[in-house]
């Protein structure tokens, strides 16, 4: 059954933050307000209940916001992906490029059972740079990516064009 709640409403913009130029999408109005917050997970989710997800990937750290009660609602296992030096057991990296530099992102080289349907969920979908990263390793840990989902889209960065090859969902989308 689809929300009745407008869950644009409970995003804010923030002119010129982290610097003159940026619109910041603020999901703070959206996590404080219960209601829109779980209406946002159930949506989240929604789209996925059937494909028999075993985990829910995510990496930090507003990632982790959102993917921890889709996890539950999808009854789920829940794995972090993390920033290098991050995790206690061993790992697998991957490295990406990013606009100007590298980046890297690690996973527990056990989280994740050859074969297991995986979900990636992040609040935000830009360039799609940080979450194709987190399919390539969760592919690279044997995992199948049945799909990503996110809060919101800023669709002009054309994101889901890298992860075009799996089901994305996002709720709220902004040209």
């Amino acid at each position: 059954m689809p929300s009745t709640i407008n869950l644009a409403d409970y995003i804010r913009d923030i002119p010129d933050f982290p610097k003159p130029g940026i619109l910041f999408r603020d999901i703070t109005p959206l996590l404080i307000n219960p209601a829109a917050f779980r209406s946002a997970v159930v949506e989240m989710a929604n789209p996925f209940r059937t494909a028999k997800i075993d985990v829910v990937a995510a990496a930090e750290a507003r990632g982790f916001i959102f993917a921890a009660p889709v996890a539950l609602e999808l009854n789920a296992a829940l794995v972090p992906i993390r920033k290098p030096g991050k995790l206690p057991f061993e790992t697998e990296s991957f490295s990406y490029d990013l606009e100007y530099g590298k980046d890297k992102l690690e996973i527990h080289s056990d989280a994740i059972t050859p074969g297991a349907k995986v979900l990636v969920v992040d609040d935000l979908l830009a360039t799609g740079g940080t979450v194709e990263a987190c399919c390539r390793l969760v592919e690279k840990v044997g995992g199948v990516v049945v799909g990503c989902a996110f809060l919101i889209e800023l669709a002009d960065l054309k994101g889901a064009r890298r992860i075009a090859q799996y089901k994305t969902v996002s709720l709220v989308k902004y040209d």
